[in-house]
């Protein structure tokens, strides 16, 4: 089975845009690929990274942080948004040095995802992470960060998925999914 590439819409008309931090939010009078023309809403983001980090015993390094938006505190991978002129793996090995404390060697890419397509162009770059090294002094992250690094078994990360006892975001799960699969190849 082949992927279809890409298939940009026209965009006919901006009639409203509010930009954020980060973010922009764009209303538009779209030409779609099939003919259709409709008004639309999207989040224009620049893109994000993540990392699945893995200890050289074996430990998945996951965080504990407090989402605004949902209010609550969800378990989650090291992530961020790429910064301007800055590479998907420039961006996670910063963002996994300041959220969790620890730099890593290996790299592989595990793919991209899509988190919100129906309304946000966002793309995040999925990599593990391996080698680890503990940093001595974490450096500093950003100010609105609450976070806890838990080092937990691979069993545990399933256990917790598996129940839904515990709120996870999509990007965690699709990674660890990803993951796994590339780990039980060797």
């Amino acid at each position: 089975m082949s992927i279809p590439g890409p298939e940009p819409s026209e965009i006919i008309e901006t009639k409203a845009c509010l930009d954020a931090k980060k973010i922009r939010f764009e209303i538009n009078k779209f030409l779609l690929p099939n003919s259709m023309e409709g008004e639309f809403g999207i989040i224009r983001h620049p893109g994000a990274a993540l990392a699945v980090p893995i200890t050289d015993s074996g430990e998945v390094v996951i965080l504990r942080q407090y989402r605004f938006a949902c209010s609550r505190r969800i378990l989650e991978f090291p992530a961020g948004t790429l910064e301007s002129g800055e590479s998907p793996l420039e961006s996670i090995k910063r963002e996994v040095q300041e959220e969790s404390g620890y730099s890593a060697k290996r790299w592989d890419k595990l793919g991209e995802m899509l988190p919100c397509p129906g309304y946000s162009d966002e793309t995040i770059h999925l990599f593990l992470a391996r080698d680890l090294t503990k940093l001595e002094k974490k450096p500093e992250g950003d100010a609105d960060e609450d976070i806890e690094v838990l080092k937990i078994s691979p069993k545990k990360l399933n256990e917790i998925i598996a129940s839904g006892e515990e709120s996870l975001d999509g990007k965690t799960i699709t990674a660890w999914f990803r993951a796994c699969q590339l780990l039980n190849k060797r």
